[in-house]
């Protein structure tokens, strides 16, 4: 079953990159995309319960990382939100777990780790309708 994600990412060539990639090495299905806070917060709660990962970058277009994690705090528990970013400081990722987020990887040097992340929660992943 592929695992249903949502992409917060302001960068086009990170973004199909890292599309292309987690198709590629992990039952991912990416199903939706966006470069604002703003845009990414609406999409989120428009899709409430049909969707199991999000992956958010810290700086965006508009607004940031932090506002899209306050906006996903009341997901449901099978729903995975994980920041990816080149920011990942001991303060960001602080601030992102306490905003909710599962896990912080940094673009620079966890990919490896981010991408066993995502393969490990197609494994468990809950199918939505």
């Amino acid at each position: 079953m592929a695992l249903i994600t949502y992409i917060v990412e302001d960068n086009q060539t990170i973004l199909e990159n890292l599309i292309e990639t987690l198709e590629e090495i992990a039952s991912v299905k990416v199903v939706g995309h966006a470069a604002t806070e703003s845009e990414a917060t609406l999409w989120l709660s428009l899709h409430d319960g049909r969707w199991q990962l999000a992956v958010v970058d810290m700086f965006l277009q508009e607004g940031s990382g932090l506002g899209v994690l306050a906006g996903c705090r009341d997901r449901q528990a099978y729903q995975k939100v994980v920041v990816l970013t080149n920011y990942a400081t001991a303060d960001i990722r602080q601030r992102s777990l306490a905003l909710g987020a599962d896990a912080v990887f940094d673009k620079s040097n966890e990919l490896d780790e981010f991408f066993a992340y995502c393969i490990a929660e197609t494994a468990v992943a809950i199918p939505v309708h």
